[in-house]
């Protein structure tokens, strides 16, 4: 597999050349007004997702050198690699196949290493399913707690949200992942250890977070007058010998090959079937695997995931915007934005490409946002009239699962409302009430918030975030930015009763004694 770094294809300079010529002061109201056709042109659907992208800054010409420039950097080869199961995760020789996490048992393979592995994923996926069944039928599991970190907690407390219309049960679930203890304590206060089921999801049974929240979790159980750790506790890993000396028994194991935030669709995705149900969670699984089947299959002029990725690289790379906002119109997504943000800073928040070589342009930009109206009433008077344009990603679901009647239009016309405003804009002589308009969205529209176009949609953006990282030459599925503070963390810790300060910085020397004093 070849691949050439994006600022070093033809199609780069040309691309440059393109933003000097036109790109720079493109105006989207212009736009609209010679060609009344924009819309259709810049918008598609792809599997449960519709998206409007003609609220951008580009054109057809700048859209098609894009388009060679993913051929010229070998994006095709790199995805087609992943799909097979190569080894694309060089710094750590690991294979990246989470998308075999998604397609039926029947699915045709294409090799018998493929056609194994997706036996074993259908193995788990079974057993943790009709785990799932079983604590849904237990009467007396009332509450279930999630203890995990970063891919082991965004991910289903995200999709728990999202599909909370879709959980029949009555059970409560909770989600735990700060050390810090005023959060576990917080959720305990609330529980009985005998209807209380802890779902401990860890692939190592390792992580200092979640282990800490998971042995005060046992601990308070037993305090409580808990009995039958076996019962009330239950495992997300591949380390089975720790998971039993913590008295559990039952375990859900996954693989080097699924990354941490590429692991909600493997037995980390445990407090979702419980919340949905096992036909809820394949219908899920389903809706990823058909944006699989779009972004392999479709030519790259129709393909969507590769059409967000390009354009991620054209804001970054020649307009200079830093950040993305995530506005979802819909509460049951609030927790969407972070959930990207770990998504695509961790994939591509990094400075070298994947042979080391420091890179000389920008690489992930900040995703950020807030749900609904609310943003509204926060931080869009920034987007509106702030000096630096920030591109908005709207999200929208038409349907409404309510019967509030008057809600869901009035949700509506504010979603369309604010794409339209950040695009015209006002005029005021005076400034202050002046709109300088022409600041670029994307609008994402769902029929409706099922599982299986929620599936679509996360699928959707891993594959974005795999394109632009495709093209900027980076390692997207390592992430040892993440290791360095937590190993500083286990040098500091001991510190903290001995009051040693051999070998610190001042500072930290200096804020040691004081949180010691």
């Amino acid at each position: 597999m070849t691949r050439t770094r994006c600022d070093r294809t033809p199609a780069w300079a040309q691309l440059e050349a393109a933003y000097q010529a036109d790109g720079k002061d493109f105006d989207l109201r212009d736009a609209f007004a010679a060609d009344p056709q924009r819309f259709a042109q810049f918008s598609q659907a792809a599997p449960l997702v519709f998206a409007d992208l003609s609220k951008n800054r580009i054109d057809a010409a700048t859209q098609e050198l894009l388009f060679q420039l993913a051929r010229e950097s070998g994006l095709l080869a790199h995805r087609d690699a992943m799909f097979a199961g190569e080894v694309i995760n060089t710094t750590e020789q690991r294979e990246v196949w989470h998308t075999l996490l998604r397609p039926p048992a029947d699915a045709t393979t294409a090799s018998a290493h493929e056609a194994q592995a997706l036996a074993q994923v259908h193995g788990t996926l079974d057993a943790m399913l009709a785990f799932a069944e079983a604590v849904r039928a237990d009467g007396a599991i009332a509450d279930i707690v999630n203890i995990g970190i970063g891919g082991s907690d965004l991910g289903p407390q995200m999709a728990v949200l999202a599909l909370d219309a879709f959980a029949t049960t009555g059970k409560r679930m909770h989600f735990v992942s700060n050390v810090d203890g005023h959060e576990l304590a917080a959720t305990l206060a609330k529980l009985k250890a005998s209807s209380t089921l802890f779902l401990v999801a860890s692939k190592t049974f390792t992580t200092i977070e979640t282990m800490t929240n998971a042995q005060s979790a046992k601990r308070w159980f037993t305090t409580q007058g808990g009995v039958d750790i076996a019962r009330h506790f239950a495992a997300l890993t591949t380390n089975v010998a720790a998971a039993n000396d913590f008295g559990i028994t039952t375990t859900f194991g996954f693989w080097d090959w699924v990354g941490g935030r590429y692991s909600l669709w493997s037995a980390i995705g445990l407090p979702l079937a419980i919340a949905i149900g096992a036909d809820g969670f394949r219908a899920f699984l389903a809706g990823a695997h058909a944006m699989d089947q779009h972004f392999r299959s479709a030519p790259l002029e129709a393909n969507l995931p590769v059409r967000l990725g390009l354009l991620d690289v054209w804001y970054r790379n020649f307009h200079g915007f830093t950040s993305r906002s995530i506005a979802p119109y819909h509460s049951a997504l609030r927790r969407l934005p972070a959930y990207l943000q770990q998504l695509e800073m961790e994939s591509n928040g990094k400075r070298v490409d994947a042979s080391g070589a420091e890179l000389p342009f920008g690489t992930s930009p900040v995703p950020w946002g807030e749900s609904g109206t609310n943003g509204q009433h926060a931080y869009f008077q920034m987007l509106h009239q702030g000096t630096d344009v920030v591109p908005v990603e709207f999200v929208a679901v038409k349907k409404a699962r309510h019967t509030l009647g008057a809600h869901h239009p009035l949700l509506l016309a504010n979603v369309l409302a604010q794409a339209q405003a950040l695009m015209v804009g006002k005029a005021d002589a005076g400034g202050h009430k002046h709109f300088p308009g022409n600041r670029p969205s994307t609008f994402l529209l769902l029929d409706d918030l099922t599982p299986a176009s929620l599936g679509a949609l996360i699928a959707l953006q891993e594959h974005r975030v795999f394109v632009s990282g495709a093209l900027w030459g980076i390692n997207s599925f390592d992430q040892w930015g993440v290791e360095l503070g937590k190993v500083l963390a286990k040098d500091i810790a001991p510190r903290l009763d001995s009051g040693d300060t051999t070998g610190l910085d001042g500072s930290t020397a200096g804020l040691l004694g004081m949180l010691r004093a």
